[in-house]
């Protein structure tokens, strides 16, 4: 049904402008990391005591970084089922399934009961929601890419599809910032009692700016003529892991570094300024606010670069300072002063930038038309399990062991070589045509 309308809304006789398709691109990602952050922050500062009472600070907060990390295995889920049928329906009417599930799923969220009120039956509803809702996401981020990719100027491909990328830092400063003002607002007290709840129930806003906005933007031209000369994949997914399984490794492997960066600077920087250095909430999420400014500006800037210079230049520069940040971040932080927090955060943003920015790009161009979408989603599904799914998992615990930064510092480190060596082996696929 939903299928059927979207084919009725017949915009081909005007030409989509750079602005509805750069919309059109982020608004997806914005609400993804909106949602994502909304729930990564409150699961670093609150959500161990509301669902996991009965552990240590510390566990409780590993346990809530757990189910963190089932949004991220749900994700292939949603790159198999979406990926397929953005290759066989096409890209637009998957984007409006894939907005009205995280929407709800979020909202819904927002009105669970916590574990003082149902027992166990409240992290296995949040644990639900978040399958749910990494399904969605699995599927959202491909076809978002490709609106723009597939509809805009060829010869600026990085440009476009790097206004998707901004959708996390937007997504984030959102997030944060109505956390940070509802923090503000309301005493310790309420926050922990109903203040929570606020900016998960606010998602709900943005899926109907989404929906307006895609409503705007028409089927690809690509997957048009795809579409009419009766060329499209009849099985999409098998028709990656069979023809194109190494692109598929490389694409998905170079994603792995950026994602766990971004969980470093985003994420676990919460935890690490507030449990562990015992400095203001405040002053953690100011900081990340002020980074994902810095970040939003940064990323089309280091898309229209890899346009000019290639997707693997950009990107491994950006690889290579990562390793050198991944240690001079905590040195930065450790000094425990806002400034020095805030420009660790900052720098590390910027960074991240030079990888994010081409990185859309370069993995859609991995893959010829009939079957980009199941491999976009493919790549950017599996690379999320190995690189940000289990990151804050992961930094927390090596932190509970070792109780040392350098622990971190050290993974940080070899999921950029992993990212490295999959761009040393990558074609550089700026200045060639996308496959049809």
């Amino acid at each position: 049904m939903v299928h059927d309308y979207l084919a009725t809304q017949n915009l081909s006789s005007t030409r989509t402008s750079t602005g509805r398709l750069a919309a059109a691109s982020a608004v997806g990602t914005t609400l993804e990391w909106y949602d994502f952050t909304a729930y990564n922050t409150l699961a670093a500062l609150i959500f161990g005591s509301l669902f996991f009472p009965s552990f240590d600070p510390l566990t409780g907060t590993i346990l809530a970084f757990s189910t963190y990390a089932v949004g991220y295995l749900s994700r292939p889920v949603g790159g198999v089922v979406f990926g397929h049928l953005g290759d066989r329906l096409g890209r637009r009417f998957v984007l409006f399934v894939t907005l009205i599930t995280m929407g709800l799923t979020t909202s819904l969220m927002g009105l669970l009961p916590t574990y003082a009120s149902v027992g166990i039956l409240s992290p296995i509803l949040l644990v639900t929601l978040r399958f749910v809702q990494g399904v969605a996401l699995g599927g959202e981020w491909a076809g978002a890419v490709l609106i723009s990719v597939e509809h805009g100027d060829q010869e600026k491909r990085g440009r476009n599809a790097s206004f998707t990328q901004v959708g996390p830092s937007l997504g984030t400063l959102l997030a944060t910032g109505c956390i940070a003002l509802i923090s503000y607002l309301l005493s310790p007290d309420e926050f922990l009692s109903w203040g929570w709840r606020i900016p998960l129930l606010a998602s709900i806003v943005l899926v109907g700016c989404g929906l307006w906005i895609r409503l705007g933007v028409d089927e690809t031209p690509m997957f048009k003529e795809l579409e009419e000369s009766g060329a499209k994949a009849r099985k999409p997914i098998g028709d990656v892991l069979k023809f194109y399984w190494r692109r598929l490794l490389i694409a998905g492997c170079a994603r792995v570094g950026s994602d766990v960066l971004y969980a470093l600077f985003a994420i676990f920087s919460l935890t690490y300024v507030t449990s562990v250095l015992n400095l203001s909430r405040t002053l953690a999420l100011t900081a990340i606010m002020i980074g994902a400014v810095f970040n939003a500006l940064a990323i089309p800037a280091c898309g229209a670069l890899s346009d000019r210079v290639g997707r693997r230049p950009v990107y491994a520069v950006g690889a290579v300072l990562a390793m050198l940040w991944a240690f001079g971040f905590f040195v930065l932080v450790d000094r425990a002063n806002p400034v020095s927090i805030v420009m660790a955060v900052v720098i590390g943003y910027l960074i991240h930038a030079l990888m994010f920015g081409p990185q859309a790009a370069f993995v859609t161009e991995q893959f010829p038309t009939r079957v980009r979408y199941a491999g976009s989603s493919m790549a950017y599904t599996l690379s999320g399990i190995v690189g940000g799914g289990f990151a804050p998992l992961i930094m927390a615990s090596l932190f509970q062991t070792y109780r040392t930064t350098t622990a971190i510092s050290l993974y940080v480190e070899a999921t950029l070589c992993v990212t490295l060596v999959a761009l040393l082996v990558a074609r550089e696929t700026a200045k060639l045509p996308l496959e049809e």
